[in-house]
């Protein structure tokens, strides 16, 4: 069947990752024409191979949804760290740049220090604690630099049905465990990757009618997050909750000091970001986290083999 000229070309990187996966169905469903290769099909570090990812995909707009986001490793892989999440948007920014097309980037809450006691706003200074963090603040710099028409959407605590996340590992450690210990002094909003993807999409469309102006009031950073604030022992708690009237194992949630669970990076104490801007300028509402986590739940545990999937993960 031929292509139809007239579908909205976008090029999602990073297409393997949880957002990334959630991008490209959402995407096709909302009726964009996807590219959307894999990490061993484009390898974003390296100049000539994103140049000629662009010149043989003619988006209309990309989304970089690839990062580095192991963050205890980036403190002794720092180099890695950087290639990805540094300096690979400054090179999709160039090539963006000289074929006039935006880019839209994904950062992260870890470019603040979490010494907040109110949700971090755009403008905020950044002041990561660690190498991710650190990353990702120079990412966002070198993207500003390289091109005006850019969208950078700062989010946290991301998960899915798919990749490594809290949710994914909890379901695994109560089919395990009758105890697991959670930090509960760290606080943030739970963010659904498919949520994440459908705002991407939104701004995508918007940024390509944009296209033409480098002065549009689009360009520039957003946050977005799930609705609420809780710490990773509540968001365990509803997992939980949420597990068990599934029909699903479970387990007990006990709270403990992050000093109890020493990492190698430190964490931010409080990630939530506050979503005015967005709600302003577009018009998206961001819905509540534990909304968005029953449907992941429900995508994980049901129909009835859903929970037969979990178990054998489990064993």
């Amino acid at each position: 069947m031929a292509a139809n000229p007239t579908l909205k070309r976008l090029l999602v990187t990073g297409a393997g990752g949880q957002v990334g996966t959630e991008l490209a169905a959402e995407a096709a469903a909302a009726g964009f024409a996807v590219m959307a290769p894999l990490r061993a099909e484009l390898d974003i570090t390296h100049e000539n191979a994103v140049a000629a990812a662009i010149a043989a995909a003619k988006p209309d707009a990309v989304i970089n949804a690839a990062a580095w986001t192991a963050v205890d490793r980036a403190e002794s892989e720092a180099d890695l760290a950087r290639a990805v999440n540094a300096r690979a948007p400054a090179l999709l920014g160039a090539a963006c740049e000289r074929s006039g097309i935006p880019l839209l980037h994904i950062s992260t809450d870890y470019v603040f220090d979490g010494m907040s006691e109110r949700p971090w706003r755009e403008d905020d200074p950044v002041a990561p604690l660690g190498v991710y963090g650190a990353s990702k603040a120079e990412g966002e710099a070198a993207l500003r630099a390289a091109t005006p028409r850019h969208i950078i959407l700062r989010t946290a605590w991301v998960f899915s049905p798919h990749g490594n996340n809290f949710v994914r590992t909890m379901l695994r450690l109560a089919g395990t465990r009758d105890e697991i210990a959670v930090v509960d002094d760290q606080r943030g909003a739970p963010t659904s990757a498919t949520d994440i993807a459908r705002v991407l999409l939104a701004l995508a469309a918007a940024a390509i009618d944009a296209r033409t102006g480098d002065k549009s009031p689009l360009w520039g950073t957003y946050h977005f997050c799930n609705e609420g604030v809780t710490s990773w022992c509540g968001f365990a708690r509803a997992i939980m909750a949420g597990a068990a009237a599934r029909g699903a194992p479970t387990a007990r949630i006990r709270p403990i000091p992050g000093a109890d669970y020493p990492t190698p990076a430190k964490r931010p104490a409080y990630s939530a970001l506050d979503c005015t801007k967005l709600r302003t300028e577009t018009g998206i509402e961001p819905r509540p986290w534990n909304e968005a986590l029953d449907d992941t739940l429900d995508r994980l545990l049901k129909p009835a083999d859903g929970i037969e999937r979990t178990r054998a993960e489990n064993a």
